[in-house]
C-alpha cells in the first residue's frame, strides 16, 4: 500500500557486482577493481592499495530495496562513487568507464520496479565529451550526473566547468556535486580526516568558487544543483563570507551580490547528523533547498534512514514533506510517486 509523504533518498552511491578488468583493457595500473569475499562482503581495490570495505547493498538490488523498505524509504537516487570517475585518466578512457558506469546504473534501476533511479558520471576532465557522454546519458534515461566538485586545480568556476554547468541546464539535467580527491594529504592520515575535514570544505570552497567569481550570475537560472554533505561548512561559515564581502573589495570584486543572496540557486542534501545542525541548515537555505539524502549504503552516511528528519522536534509536518519527498521531486524536475515493494 502506498503512504504518504513520499520519501526520496537523494544520494546514494551503488557500485556494480562485477566490471571488466580496467587495468586491462587499458594496458595501465593502479584503476579500481572488487574483490570478494562472500557472503556478501567485499574490498573495493586501487591496484594492489584497499580503498574500502563494502556490502551487498552496493549492488543487490533486493538487499537495497530490503533495507530501504525497512526504514521506510520510497525511492532512492543512486550515482557511481567517485572512485570510479577516472577523471586523472585520458579522457577517452574516462568516457569508456563512464559508459560500463552508467550502462550498469540502468541496469540496477531497471529491477527496481521504479524505486531506484540513476545519475550518469561523466569524463569531466574534457568539457565536449562530458557534454556528450550527458546527452546520451539523458537519453538512455538517467536523470542527472554527479560531479566531483573540482577537476585537479580546477574548480567549478573554471569557464570549462561552467560551459558543462551551463549545458547541463540546457538538457534538464540535475547535478550532484560530491567532493572528491580531498584536500590535506598527508597531514590528514588517520582517523579518516580527509572525510570528516577536507570533505566540509572542499564543498564549501565548489560552493563559493561560483558564487565569489560570478559564475552563478552566468549561469542560467534553470540549473538544477545539489551540493552534498548538507553544503559541507558553508551553512555555519556563510556569515563569515558575508562580512569579508562587505569589508573587502577583493572579496567581492567579481561576485556583485551578497554571497548569501545566492542560497536560492543551489540545493544541499541533509546529511548533518545533528538535529541543531539541520535547524541551522534550514535556517540558512530555506526548507525549499534541503533535501533528504543518506549516503548510503556507506557506514558514515545515515544507517537509519530518515531517522535526523523523522525526529527533528522543531519541524512541522509540512517541513518534513518538503524535504522527504517534494524538494527532491522539484530537483529533479520528476513527479514521483510513492511505492514499496509491496505494491
Amino acid at each position: 500500500m502506498s503512504k504518504s509523504p513520499l520519501i526520496v533518498d537523494m544520494h546514494s552511491h551503488f557500485f556494480p557486482e562485477t566490471w571488466p578488468d580496467l587495468a586491462e583493457k587499458f594496458g595501465t595500473p593502479d584503476w579500481p577493481w572488487m574483490k570478494h569475499h562472500g557472503d556478501g562482503k567485499a574490498t573495493v581495490m586501487v591496484g594492489d592499495k584497499e580503498f574500502r570495505p563494502i556490502y551487498s547493498g552496493c549492488w543487490d538490488v533486493s538487499k537495497r530495496l530490503e533495507e530501504m523498505d525497512q526504514y521506510g524509504v520510497d525511492i532512492q537516487v543512486m550515482c557511481s562513487t567517485p572512485v570510479l570517475f577516472a577523471t586523472t585518466r585520458p579522457a577517452d578512457q574516462a568516457a569508456e568507464c563512464a559508459h560500463i558506469f552508467n550502462d550498469a546504473a540502468l541496469e540496477m534501476c531497471s529491477r527496481s520496479g521504479g524505486r531506484l533511479l540513476p545519475l550518469a558520471q561523466v569524463p569531466l576532465q574534457d568539457i565536449d565529451t562530458a557534454c556528450e557522454v550527458l546527452t546520451q546519458a539523458m537519453k538512455d534515461g538517467h536523470l542527472g550526473v554527479q560531479i566531483g566538485n573540482h577537476v585537479g586545480d580546477k574548480d567549478l568556476d573554471d569557464e570549462g566547468l561552467v560551459t558543462f554547468l551551463q549545458h547541463c541546464a540546457a538538457e534538464n539535467a540535475a547535478v550532484l556535486v560530491h567532493p572528491w580527491d580531498m584536500m590535506g594529504g598527508n597531514r590528514m592520515k588517520k582517523y579518516m580526516l580527509p572525510w570528516l575535514v577536507s570533505m566540509a570544505a572542499e564543498t564549501q570552497l565548489s560552493i563559493l568558487s561560483l558564487i565569489l567569481s560570478g559564475a552563478f550570475d552566468r549561469i542560467d537560472k534553470s540549473l538544477r544543483i545539489c551540493f552534498a554533505h548538507g553544503g559541507g561548512s558553508f551553512a555555519y561559515l556563510l556569515g563569515r563570507v558575508d562580512n569579508a564581502w562587505k569589508e573587502r573589495d577583493i572579496v567581492r570584486v567579481d561576485c556583485p551580490n551578497l554571497p548569501s543572496s545566492y542560497v536560492d540557486r543551489f540545493f544541499v542534501d541533509s546529511a548533518v547528523f545533528d538535529h541543531g545542525a539541520l535547524d541551522l541548515l534550514i535556517d540558512v537555505m530555506g526548507e525549499e533547498r534541503v533535501m533528504f539524502g543518506t549516503d548510503y549504503p556507506f557506514p558514515l552516511g545515515e544507517i537509519k534512514m530518515g531517522e535526523l528528519i523523522r525526529t527533528a522536534p522543531k519541524l512541522n509536518d509540512q517541513t518534513k514533506e518538503k524535504l522527504f519527498g517534494t524538494n527532491a521531486e522539484n530537483w529533479l524536475a520528476t513527479e514521483l510517486s510513492a511505492q514499496s515493494a509491496a505494491d
